[in-house]
């Protein structure tokens, strides 16, 4: 689909274009999430070649694998250093930022403010950790690197042989594929001081639930990580009450919900509540 939607990209309008070039990359980062789980086969390195052209063209799936494998350390969710995908920042590194630096943090925290620069400012800065990793000789980053320029050829490729600018591609593609996954991801987690009260559960509509391969339902993805992906709602199903108290209630009635709240609002404060060190 993704090969046709590029092919052609001239015969679309733009504002059918864009949206089915941006489902294309979140459903394969959707899939590349699936891959470094252990899905569709227990060998990884045949995951890995499933989806080793990434149509993101910005996240190189080692890298994503390992930070994310790293993040399902449960107890140390939202920890602004030992947890990869945390945005929170502890108070003292966001007081030494610029002023600038601190509003745009938190315009990014608002789910409005995440749609539209959360995918330049999580590029930007796992390319600025990995160049100080590289420098200091972790050979594992730069292989990351190696294997996704390689990835990126055939990908590039297509583009160019379609007759498609790589930037044009990278505006109407990259950016807002990479947007649909902050929407899934904006919520995803929050500070608590009770661990499984970190975790969210949205139960979306099917289209966002399959495109996020069932993801919104998180809080039972990060209880059974070994779970495929089309298991998780029967599970949720069934034992629904009890995912829902064990949380919390931590959750939304939905992606509209969420935006409703949050579109212009800022879900939690930039700096983490009470992870001061």
């Amino acid at each position: 689909m993704w090969a046709a939607v590029v092919w052609f990209h001239d015969s679309l309008p733009i504002v059918l274009f864009g949206p089915l070039a941006a489902c294309c990359v979140a459903l394969q980062s959707s899939l590349r999430h699936e891959a470094l789980h252990g899905h569709p086969t227990r060998r990884l390195w045949i995951n890995e070649a499933l989806v080793f052209p990434p149509l993101c063209l910005l996240i190189p799936y080692r890298r994503f694998r390992d930070t994310h494998l790293k993040h399902h350390h449960d107890a140390r969710l939202t920890d602004p250093y030992d947890d990869p995908e945390s945005w929170y920042l502890a108070e003292r590194d966001l007081a030494a930022l610029s002023p600038a630096t601190r509003r745009l943090l938190r315009l990014n925290s608002s789910l409005l403010g995440r749609l539209i620069v959360g995918p330049p400012l999580s590029v930007v800065g796992l390319i600025r950790h990995d160049l100080r990793a590289i420098r200091r000789g972790d050979r594992d980053v730069l292989v990351a690197w190696l294997m996704h320029i390689a990835g990126c050829v055939p990908v590039v490729a297509w583009i160019v042989i379609s007759g498609m600018s790589p930037w044009a591609y990278l505006l109407l593609a990259s950016w807002p594929g990479l947007s649909l996954l902050m929407l899934r991801t904006y919520a995803e987690h929050r500070a608590h001081p009770d661990v499984p009260q970190r975790t969210a559960i949205i139960e979306a509509n099917p289209l966002l639930a399959f495109l996020f391969l069932n993801n919104n339902l998180h809080y039972v993805h990060h209880q059974r990580p070994r779970v495929p992906w089309y298991e998780l709602p029967r599970l949720y199903r069934a034992e629904r009450a009890r995912y829902r108290a064990e949380n919390g209630g931590y959750g939304f009635d939905g992606y509209l919900d969420l935006a409703r709240r949050h579109l212009l609002k800022g879900k939690e404060p930039v700096a983490h509540p009470f992870m001061r060190r």
